[in-house]
């Protein structure tokens, strides 16, 4: 500051100064700057360490291998019971319990929770059956007797567990020779072996006798199974007996069963003969050298043969089991299951590690088994637990996927069938084999089979189907719950199919539905359905059909119509009901078909709709739903069957204080569905993952700062009804209504929690459009955020702690992201002035001066390394606590060989730019993502619609900076240096102008680029126009973008125009630079340089004029005339320029610096008339600054696209970028080249068809 610099090169206007004001804020801004993105750094520190700290407390993460599960599974009946039982349930519990002398109570009490586990782990495997997830083979070896067979005395396991035990023992044995250490000693290792063995015998023990009546043939199994009996109670029975035939009746006894399974009557002379085989394998070989055997066979032969005397005649032999089995079996439920159990346990030679394979199977399977050990509220009875409901807005979205919808193909020939088909194959195959087809055209010949393809297709999109099926599993969940409870014990034992068995009319099943209904009503809010009805539109007709499917599914919806009024000016006005209908279903016997039946209908003082419409939706639907507690649910949200079991568990957090107050609303975490294909998807997924997870979870604790963000909360309905509902709906300040009601919940002494012991599923946006889209929504709502008064009132009620949680964790993220990139502007800027000015040479040469490179080697360590990573730990955190620490490593390597910071990077300019945009001047809207599959090609004019302003504008800067600073700070300082500083910053730049075409399937197929040239060529030319849409021309889409500014303020204005003036820097600066400034002028630092610049500009704009208006006047009549004119004003520029280089001394590089100086002029002079838009309306000049607009996007695409398609030449890149692209989807053997392909040919050959 003391030593003042007066050697520049420019026109200094304070030339004698005695401070370096402006060098010091150059090189210090930008380090200030970087203390707000340490802020933030040092926050994802924290919530990394205390996220997953508290993670670990609570259990997460136990359980999530199949590995884990098998291990635990022994515990896991135990856990079931008391978790998801009433606690009544379990009387004798404690010392009472230890000093009982009923132990037949307790067996029995042993035996009823053995039944309630079964029923509900049994229905919890068939829903996973009947999703598609598992096939009928997993669905056998997954699922629980469901008929417990009292004369086993044993407790029959799942025999996914068993599977294989029984082959590997039966060799084991068989190998032997005579020593069972080998054997005992994998039955010590492994407890499932012994459960095996011991089921394994218990039920041969069991068909047998039950096959066999005759009294001389029992006599003798009674025999055969006493010496065994009492050698396994010696622990001698491989000594003493020769194992080496027992696989032989092992495969006897398997012959037997598969007879069995058939049942015929033509089958019983085999039947006998097995019973001779197998007895005959027992008392000749395995049992050779037993002193019983004498004894035996005299019984068994009538005869006084001894051992060793010879064998008893054949047709003596045939007597024997001929008249004594009872064969065909009078076939039951219970018998059907054990005889296809006990073939399974015998047959199964390959372990079944990997069962189920389906990997969403496993994720759930094991989630539901780990929460079974996390803490939460004793379960009570379904007629004592707490009544609640579930509130759906539904507007315009796919219901049910059309047939026509699934066979339609897009630009690359590939419909949604077909994708689906490829991404998901095994759910694929496990329909086909449920309905009972080998291919796709078995499925054509039947209407209802083809109504199931709908629903199976469905159940994979994000549809209002999928989401109603999955909630309509609390209603499932709590008529089991309620039998259960009321069962007596007679009902429960009978058999663990008991709800199914049960008749729909009886009297108890008709008891747990009205319990059902009493407890869950579920409501989904179709604001435009009473249109879509009159219309006869197909979703219409879809809602109907899940109403008749679900008939405790209510529809609510706001009925427009039309009254004579009651105004004498007016005839007739618009009348709104807000009304309620159920499915009236018709009997089966009666003529007629399925339609609503109105309920409810109330008459409103006017449109309910004036606000935001999602929030309106909710609000007039809210008075529809009953009981104490309020789950919201988007439409793009799912449940499954496990997790509906738990519900009532959840609800009893409401009963309980959390810290000092009870809860008002309850926060549930959520699994992220749609990360299963493409990288973009997956990036998506584990960024959204790790914020309703571990970003939660320190948010309500210890933070106490978590709102509602959207997600499956469950809200207490009374708290929230009596003080302003559940959803604000002012325009546009409450586009994210959401967290609004966190904030008014917080503000009005409510508690918000979070629960990780449950989980819903929500589908995201995968694609990068659509996921920009997401993102820009999520910014806007932010911007409005911080202008609203309930963040305002927030800070002046927080304690100061709780305050600067409050901001760090809501708007200050997205303030500090705007920092982030406020930095490298202020960096480069700075840089900008020290270069052209001359003050960072004599910085760089002066002695006098220290030199700041601890000051640039600051900033190049605070830049995007730290963000990148850093940023990333409470992500990586989750993964680790939830999958393992090497499987967060490995996915971490993965993400960014897959160019996950790229995607993060450019994500940081669509947070910024919105953000920004919203704070300047408002305005934020609705974005609909859509919520399509997307692997399709978006068009190069789609990308540049998009990211023009938010990101390709910007880019383009940043780069004309960065070469401004490399060409003139060269001379001085090494290139080592410029690259340590800006490496990062040429990653931001790199990534904002070309991640959208790197992230665009087929985005460098060449004859795609053809066509998006095309494509693009046309909308730039085209003319806007009242009713043109912004996709088809470019001026419509010009006019759209300016929307922001017709409505900003005064004070927006101001600030627009300020910001646009530091484009004319780079004139100020750069002029004063060229070769030819230099040598024509004496006194090059002469103000008059830079105002003889401005003449240039004027002339260059004034020609651009003249020729516009020539076109325009003359091209029609005068053509010969107006092409003279061109070519004259051509001849002069070209000799002006041979004259400069010739005389002056103009250089090259002379004309490169004068377009990076006169280049960002004109576009500042264009944001400038944009503003004062009004102003330039009445002096006439509106057409030339849309003329001039219109030439710097052509040379923006051109900029752009040049790149793209000089890349588009190499085969090699677009399957680089493909395999980039989808790597997931590799990694699992599908076939994406295909589906990008198009693979017209089957759908060709359908469609003729």
């Amino acid at each position: 500051m003391r030593e003042p610099i007066r050697t520049f090169q420019w026109h200094e206007f304070f030339p004698h100064g005695t401070n370096n004001i402006g060098v010091v804020i150059s090189l210090w801004a930008p380090i200030i700057l970087v203390y707000f993105m340490d802020t933030q750094i040092w926050y994802a520190l924290f919530s990394t360490l205390i996220g997953g700290i508290y993670g670990a407390y609570r259990r997460l993460g136990e359980i999530r291998t199949l590995g884990m599960l098998r291990s635990r599974f022994e515990s896991l009946p135990e856990a079931f019971n008391e978790r998801l039982i009433p606690s009544d349930a379990n009387k004798s519990k404690g010392l009472r319990a230890a000093f009982s002398s009923r132990p037949k109570g307790d067996e029995r009490q042993k035996e009823k929770r053995a039944a309630r586990f079964a029923q509900m782990w049994n229905v919890i495997i068939t829903s996973f059956r009947e999703e598609d997830l598992i096939d009928n083979r997993e669905m056998d070896l997954l699922l629980v007797p469901y008929c417990k067979d009292r004369e086993l005395d044993i407790f029959q396991w799942p025999p996914f567990l068993l599977a294989s035990k029984i082959p590997i023992a039966l060799d084991m044995a068989a190998d032997s020779g005579g020593k069972d250490r080998d054997l005992t000693k994998r039955i010590k290792s492994d407890p499932y072996f012994s459960f095996a063995i011991r089921e394994c015998y218990a039920s041969f023990k069991n068909i047998i006798n039950t096959l066999v009546f005759g009294q001389r043939e029992k006599d003798v199994l009674a025999q055969i199974f006493a010496v065994v009996d009492q050698h396994i109670e010696d622990e001698t029975l491989i000594k003493d007996l020769n194992m080496r035939n027992l696989p032989a009746l092992s495969k006897k006894f398997v012959e037997l069963l598969e007879l069995l399974q058939k049942n015929k009557e033509e089958d019983l002379g085999q039947v006998v003969i097995l019973f001779q085989d197998m007895l005959e394998v027992v008392t000749r070989d395995i049992m050779e050298e037993q002193d019983q055997l004498g004894t035996l066979l005299e019984s068994a032969h009538g005869a006084n043969s001894r051992k060793h005397e010879g064998i008893t005649p054949l047709d003596q032999q045939d007597q024997l089991f001929a008249k004594a089995i009872k064969f065909p079996v009078d076939e039951s439920i219970a018998w059907t299951e054990k005889i296809k159990r006990l073939h399974l346990l015998l047959t199964v030679k390959e372990s079944a590690m990997d069962v189920p394979t389906n990997l969403d199977a496993r994720r759930r399977i094991s989630f539901f088994a780990n929460s079974l050990f996390m803490d939460m509220p004793n379960a009570p009875k379904v007629r004592n637990m707490l009544a609640f409901s579930i509130l759906t807005p539904y507007y315009k979205e796919d219901v049910l996927f059309s047939l026509q919808n699934l066979e339609e193909p897009n630009e690359d020939g590939v419909s949604i069938l077909f994708y689906l088909q490829k991404i998901y194959p095994d759910e694929w195959k496990n329909f086909l084999e449920r309905v009972g087809c080998k291919n796709e055209e078995g499925l054509r010949e039947d209407e209802e089979l083809e109504e199931k393809l709908r629903l199976w297709a469905s159940y994979r999109g994000q549809t209002l189907t999928r989401t109603v099926r999955g909630m309509m599993y609390y209603r499932k969940a709590l008529e089991l719950q309620a039998f259960l409870d009321m069962a007596e014990d007679d009902d429960l034992m009978e058999g663990y199919r008991a709800t199914e068995v049960m008749p729909e009319d009886s009297q108890l099943m008709t008891q747990c539905k009205a319990i059902a209904d009493m407890k869950f009503t579920y409501v989904v809010s179709c604001q435009q359905y009473g249109i879509q009805k009159r219309s006869n539109e197909p979703c219409a007709h879809d809602i109907l059909r899940l109403m008749t499917e679900y008939p405790s599914l209510r529809v609510a919806y706001i009925d427009e119509v039309e009254a004579p009024s009651q105004d004498r000016n007016k005839k007739i006005e618009k009348v709104y009901y807000s009304v309620l209908v159920k499915a009236s279903v018709t009997k089966p016997d009666e003529p007629g078909q399925s339609l609503d039946q109105v309920i409810y209908k109330i008459k409103l003082p006017g449109n309910a709709i004036l606000g935001e419409g999602k929030p309106e939706n909710q609000n007039h639907a809210i008075i529809f739903t009953r009981g104490e507690c309020l789950q919201t649910i988007d439409m793009n949200q799912e449940h499954y069957m496990e997790e509906a079991l738990k519900m009532r568990n959840l609800l009893q957090e409401f009963e309980k204080k959390h810290g000092v107050r009870y809860p008002s609303i309850l926060g549930v975490r959520e699994h992220i569905f749609t990360g299963s294909v493409s990288s973009l998807a997956w990036f998506m997924s584990n960024q959204e993952t790790s914020f309703v997870t571990i970003g939660q979870r320190v948010l309500a604790n210890p933070l106490r700062v978590r709102f509602h963000y959207g997600h499956p909360d469950i809200f207490d309905r009374l708290f929230h009804i009596t003080r302003g509902g559940v959803s604000k709906a002012s325009k546009i300040i409450n586009l994210s209504e959401d967290i609004f009601a966190g904030f008014n919940s917080t503000l009005r002494e409510g508690n918000v929690t979070h629960h990780e012991y449950m989980q819903v599923g929500k589908g995201r946006d995968v694609g990068l459009n659509q996921i920009s889209l997401f993102e820009a929504k999520i910014a806007n709502g932010n911007g409005e955020q911080t202008l609203s008064r309930d963040i305002y009132r927030l800070g002046h009620r927080f304690d100061f702690f709780r305050m600067l949680s409050c901001y760090y964790t809501t708007i200050g993220f997205y303030f500090s992201t705007m920092i982030t990139v406020w930095t490298v502007y202020v960096f480069l800027y700075g840089r900008l002035y020290l270069v052209l000015s001359g003050l960072d040479e004599a910085l760089a040469t002066g002695r006098r001066f220290v030199h700041n490179a601890p000051l640039q080697v600051a900033l190049a360590s605070e830049s995007f390394v730290q963000l990148g990573f850093l940023m990333a730990l409470p992500m990586m955190m989750e993964i680790g606590l939830e999958r393992g620490f090497r499987t967060a490593l490995s996915d971490f390597i993965l993400m960014q060989l897959q160019l996950a910071s790229v995607f993060f990077t450019f994500s940081l300019g669509t947070k910024t730019h919105y953000y920004g945009r919203t704070l300047l001047h408002g305005g934020a809207e609705y974005r609909a993502t859509g919520r399509g599959f997307v692997v399709f090609h978006a068009k190069f004019a789609d990308n540049y619609r998009l990211y023009s302003r938010s990101h390709f504008v910007k880019g383009i800067e940043l780069m004309i900076l960065l070469v401004v600073y490399e060409i003139f700070s060269q001379p001085y300082r090494g290139a080592v240096t410029y690259i340590f500083i800006t490496v990062s910053m040429w990653f931001m730049v790199g990534t904002w102008l070309f991640a959208p075409f790197l992230f665009n399937p087929s985005g460098f197929e060449w004859q795609k680029i053809v066509d998006d040239w095309t494509d693009w060529h046309k909308w730039i030319s085209n003319r806007g126009g009242i009713g043109v849409a912004p996709e088809k021309s470019w001026e419509s889409w010009w006019e759209k973008e300016q929307e922001p500014l017709r409505y900003s303020g005064k004070r927006g204005t101001v600030v627009e125009i300020l910001l646009a003036l530091r484009f004319f820097i780079y004139q100020y600066g750069l002029v004063y630079h060229l070769n030819i400034t230099k040598k024509i002028t004496k006194d090059n630092q002469s103000v008059l340089v830079y105002c003889f610049s401005w003449v240039v500009i004027f002339v260059i704009l004034l020609v651009m004029k003249t020729v516009s208006v020539g076109r325009r006047r003359f091209s029609a009549e005068f053509q010969l005339v107006f092409r003279l004119i061109k070519g004259l004003i051509f001849i002069t520029f070209t000799a002006i320029v041979v004259i400069l280089i010739a005389i002056p001394g103009m250089t090259v590089l002379d004309i490169f610096v004068c377009i990076l100086a006169f280049m960002p002029t004109g576009w500042g002079l264009l944001l400038i008339a944009q503003a004062i838009r009004p102003v330039i309306h009445k002096t006439g000049l509106w057409g030339s600054i849309k003329a001039l607009a219109r030439g710097y996007e052509i040379l923006m695409g051109l900029l752009l696209f040049t790149p793209i398609a000089f890349l588009a030449w190499f085969p090699f890149v677009s399957e680089f970028q493909t395999r980039m692209l989808f790597n997931q989807a590799f990694s699992r053997g599908l076939q994406i080249s295909r589906i990008l392909g198009g693979h017209k040919k089957d759908r060709g050959t359908r469609n003729k068809e």
